[in-house]
């Protein structure tokens, strides 16, 4: 991807910096460099506007070489420059590309940083081959593919190594997808060219690093996996990184090509295990503080209360802290949380919690099945009327959402369903819930039902 205009004006800045400290005469930086630019990122070349044509002139021959050396201690790139007068500079700009045709809406988010993810013990793993690979893209483990149970920081640092190697090297052709958006392109693709097109002009784009996140997404699209196997193959054997994240060991992934579980498995594979106590205290505690509060507004005891209760996944407990918040603002006004106060804000959230652990799959199963005059054979068995189907779609619905079993476990409860059919039973409810009022009504009673 191209570097954004924020991008290109964060590394001027900072090279401008360095600049500054280096000159011995303010009045030359004043002069010269205080309103310069970028205009563009050639490859490795920058070519920089500056006030005038004298200016440029000077530039280029006095301090070319102290330039090239900021740039690369600050960004581990041989930058060549090329300065232009402002006046000159619209005849420099290059006609406008037309935008990609495919991933053109690919980005990564600024927030997801090395700096800002907590490491513990059940994370560290990961977050050290992170690092390793961000420093060094495409000679160390490739691919690395990260796997855990949802929220527990896959994506944020998926993301943090195309941020931290674009920064390093701006003009480094990061990826960052999502295995979803990617069997959506394809799909676009093949519906846009009628004509017998290659493969292997859908993905052509020169990309150095490839992130996709939630490669499980991929399972029993064959074609898509196809693609995604010749595109594997193209970058590994440049030399380009890959990154991949999953729900699971690529072992475990049913209606997977075996070429891709193959690949998925030659370079380095790390899980995310959930966070322990202490880990979970500095998470919450780091939320604290970009949510704009004070640590110490907050009494050790609900810090340790919430790290224990919300413990899961990372985004329960930033939801807890959301709610706790909310409520001291808007509820009942307080600048100092004390136990009492976390304890009333967040008691819906507390129960919910505390019914979890009386579910089971068999209760749901059960309870569905009273709800619709079955037997709970008849659900999670084969038979595919569309009143048991649709028995059996709210009863893996509920299993997802109020337990948040993994999907090869509910697939085998639910008779040896593979992973995608699972999925697509979820899904089916959950787009009924959003138009269908019976559904709505029939779920709302069985979590009434299972006191959730």
């Amino acid at each position: 991807m191209e570097e954004t205009i924020s991008q290109i004006n964060s590394l001027w800045g900072r090279i401008l910096e360095r600049v500054k400290e280096r000159l011995d005469d303010p009045m030359i930086y004043d002069s010269f460099f205080g309103d310069s630019k970028i205009l563009r990122l050639d490859g490795n070349k920058m070519i920089v506007s500056v006030s005038t044509s004298l200016g440029a002139t000077l530039i280029s021959m006095k301090y070319t070489e102290l330039l090239e050396s900021i740039a690369n201690d600050v960004t581990g790139t041989n930058f060549e420059f090329e300065f232009v007068s402002r006046d000159k500079a619209a005849e420099a700009e290059p006609q406008k590309e037309e935008k990609p045709s495919f991933f053109a809406d690919s980005r990564l988010n600024p927030k997801y940083l090395f700096s800002n993810f907590i490491v513990g013990g059940s994370n560290r793993e990961a977050y050290q081959a992170s690092l390793m690979i961000s420093n060094s893209p495409g000679r160390l483990y490739n691919p690395l593919l990260l796997y855990s149970d949802s929220g527990l920081g896959k994506t944020h640092l998926l993301q943090a190594i195309g941020n931290s190697i674009k920064e390093r090297a701006p003009s480094t052709k990061v990826l960052y997808i999502s295995a979803n958006d990617f069997v959506e392109e394809y799909v676009r693709f093949v519906t846009s060219y009628k004509n017998d097109q290659s493969m292997t002009e859908f993905f052509k784009k020169d990309v150095d690093v490839l992130l996709v996140d939630d490669i499980q997404y991929l399972i029993n699209k064959s074609k898509s996996m196809e693609m995604f196997f010749v595109a594997f193959q193209n970058l590994v054997s440049r030399g380009k990184q890959i990154v991949l994240t999953c729900d699971q060991h690529p072992s475990k992934i049913g209606g997977i090509d075996d070429r891709l579980r193959s690949r998925f498995s030659q370079g380095l594979v790390l899980s995310i295990e959930r966070p322990d106590l202490s880990t979970s205290e500095e998470i919450l505690r780091s939320k604290i503080v970009a949510s704009g509060r004070d640590v110490k507004d907050f009494d050790p005891e609900v810090i340790s209360f919430l790290a224990e209760k919300f413990s899961n996944n990372v985004r329960e407990l930033e939801g807890a802290l959301t709610r706790l918040l909310f409520y001291t603002i808007n509820m009942k006004p307080t600048h100092r949380i004390t136990m009492d106060t976390a304890s009333a804000a967040i008691r819906s959230l507390a129960s919910i919690g505390e019914d979890k652990s009386k579910l089971s799959e068999k209760k749901i199963i059960q309870v569905v099945a009273d709800y619709y005059s079955l037997t709970p054979s008849q659900v999670t068995g084969k038979i595919r009327t569309s009143r048991i189907a649709m028995a059996r779609h709210i009863a893996m619905y509920l299993d997802r959402t109020l337990l948040n079993t993994p999907l090869i476990k509910i697939g085998e409860t639910f008779g040896g369903k593979d992973h995608a059919t699972v999925i697509n039973g979820v899904r089916k409810v959950e787009n009924s819930l959003k138009t269908d009022p019976d559904m709505m009504t029939a779920i709302s009673d069985l979590k009434s039902k299972l006191g959730s």
